[in-house]
């Protein structure tokens, strides 16, 4: 996934170590929302009338969420989501490049920057 090729960019390592230092919750979401576009033209004044059309399309926003928690502590350490619009019609090749350009996005401010 393109996630654990980000964290692995970051130096983290994926294991299923009972014994891991962090454990790492993600989870993805994809909502549907219906876009709009209109076109239209008309006269200067109400007796002219006026005409137009209006289509719609379904677009899918996708949110990728990650929750990391140290394993010691018992506490979360980091979060961080991003969100990407994704057309699973189209050509897979492409979703999973914005899936890895979405999992750079959300990990470019980890890990956190020490608090002065």
């Amino acid at each position: 996934m393109a996630l654990d090729s980000e964290l692995l960019v970051k130096g983290l390592t994926r294991t299923e170590d009972d014994k891991a230092d962090l454990y790492i919750a993600y989870q993805i979401a994809i909502n549907e929302e219906k876009q709009w576009y209109a076109t239209g033209y008309g006269g200067r004044y109400r007796t002219m009338g006026a005409m137009g059309t209006a289509t719609s399309s379904t677009i899918r926003i996708g949110t990728l969420a990650v929750d990391m928690y140290d394993v010691a502590e018992k506490k979360q350490v980091w979060h961080g989501d991003a969100t990407k619009t994704l057309d699973p019609s189209k050509d897979p090749q492409k979703n999973q490049e914005k899936l890895r350009k979405v999992a750079k996005k959300l990990l470019k401010d980890y890990p956190p920057k020490a608090k002065k």
